[in-house]
C-alpha cells in the first residue's frame, strides 16, 4: 500500500485547475490542502481543506504554514504567487526537516528569475539569445545613438510580475517620464515576433528536465495567457533543455519565449506553475503526476515533446458561490 502524500498549495487564489489537477491525480490516495489569505480566494473551495492565513509579509506567516504543515501530515507545499516562491526557497531547510519537500528552485536561482536585469546578464554571459536590457538610461541613450537599439522599447521594473508597470515607449520624453515617476526601472528592447510558453518540470531527484510543452500565444491578459496553440519544435525544445540545465532550475517552470527572424530568444523565467498551465495538462503533459511521482521517490522517465499538436486553448470566465459563514 503506498504511503498517503498531502500536498499543500500556497497563496491559491483563482488557479481552480490546479488543485483539481493534484486531486484527481492523488485519487482519493492523500488531500490536497490550500491557503491564501483572502476567505474569497475560489479556489479554496476545490480542495479537500482549506485555510485563511496572515498575508505573506506578516511575521507569523512562515511559523503558521510550518504549523499546518506538521499538524496535516504534509508531504510537498508550493506556491502560485510569485513573491512567495523567494520565503519557500529561503527557509527550504526549515521544511525538509519536519519532512515536507518544497517543489522550487534554489534560492539564489530563484532571486535571479525575479531579478530582470541578472537574468538578462546570465542569460548574455551563457550564449543565449534575450531582449537587449539597461537599468542606466544614459548607457541606453548612448546605445540608442549608435543604432544598437531603436524605439519603441519597454520600460518595466527590475523586479515585478503579473505585467504590472510595464510601459512601451516611444521616446526619449516618455522614459524621463517614467524613471521619475517609477523606482528600479530597466529598458527592454521591444521583441516584435511571436510569443511562446514554455511549461517544463526538471525532476526533483534526477534533475533532468522531463517534461516541456510549447505553446505559441494568441492573446494574452494582465500576463497571463487566455488564448494559446500547442506547438513542437525540436531546435526550442534543446534550448530549453539546455537553458534549465545551465540555470540551476528544478522543479515546475513557466517560460516566456520569442521568436525573432527565425531564433529563439529567452524572455522571463517564473519559477511556479504558469497561469496557462491547464493548456498542457489538456494536452497530456502531468506535471502533478511527475511531483507525486518525486514524492514517492521515483525519478521519472524523459517525456518531452510527447502531447497533442494543434489543441487551441480559450479560458473563459466561471463562478463559485459559497455561503456567508465558509471559511
Amino acid at each position: 500500500m503506498n504511503e498517503e502524500i498531502n500536498i499543500l498549495i500556497l497563496s491559491c487564489g483563482t488557479r481552480n485547475k490546479i488543485i483539481q489537477y493534484f486531486r484527481k491525480e492523488l485519487n482519493n490516495r492523500g488531500q490536497v490542502i490550500a491557503t491564501d489569505c483572502s476567505k474569497l480566494a475560489p479556489a479554496l473551495y476545490d480542495a479537500d481543506k482549506h485555510f485563511i492565513v496572515p498575508t505573506i509579509n506578516d511575521e507569523e506567516y512562515l511559523d503558521t504554514i510550518l504549523s499546518i504543515c506538521k499538524e496535516n501530515k504534509i508531504k510537498a507545499v508550493l506556491s502560485l504567487i510569485d513573491p512567495e516562491l523567494s520565503i519557500l526557497a529561503k527557509h527550504k531547510q526549515d521544511f525538509l526537516e519536519i519532512g515536507v519537500i518544497p517543489i522550487i528552485s534554489d534560492y539564489e536561482v530563484v532571486e535571479m528569475c525575479f531579478d530582470k536585469y541578472a537574468m538578462y546578464k546570465f542569460l548574455s554571459q551563457n550564449g543565449f539569445e534575450t531582449a537587449k536590457s539597461y537599468i542606466d538610461k544614459e548607457t541606453f541613450y548612448k546605445n540608442l545613438d549608435l543604432g544598437n537599439i531603436n524605439y519603441p522599447v519597454f520600460v518595466k521594473p527590475i523586479k515585478g510580475s503579473a505585467s504590472i508597470n510595464i510601459n512601451k515607449a516611444k521616446s526619449k520624453e516618455e522614459i524621463e517620464v517614467l524613471f521619475k515617476r517609477f523606482n528600479d526601472l530597466m529598458i527592454q528592447e521591444f521583441m516584435d515576433g511571436a510569443e511562446y510558453g514554455a511549461d517544463t518540470y526538471i525532476d526533483m531527484i534526477s534533475g533532468e528536465p522531463v517534461a516541456i510543452f510549447i505553446k505559441e500565444k494568441i492573446k494574452m491578459r494582465a500576463g497571463e495567457t487566455e488564448k494559446s496553440v500547442s506547438v513542437k519544435d525540436e531546435k526550442l525544445f534543446n534550448l530549453i533543455k539546455e537553458f534549465v540545465k545551465k540555470a540551476g532550475l528544478k522543479g515546475i517552470i513557466d517560460i516566456d519565449i520569442f521568436k525573432v527572424n527565425d531564433e529563439y530568444c529567452i524572455s522571463e523565467v517564473n519559477p511556479r506553475f504558469g497561469g496557462g498551465y491547464p493548456h498542457a495538462y489538456e494536452c497530456g503533459v502531468n506535471i502533478p503526476k511527475m511531483i507525486i511521482n518525486n514524492i514517492d521517490g521515483k525519478a521519472n522517465d524523459e517525456l518531452i515533446g510527447q502531447y497533442k499538436e494543434g489543441v487551441y486553448m480559450m479560458k473563459y470566465n466561471e463562478v463559485k458561490i459559497i455561503g456567508s459563514n465558509s471559511g
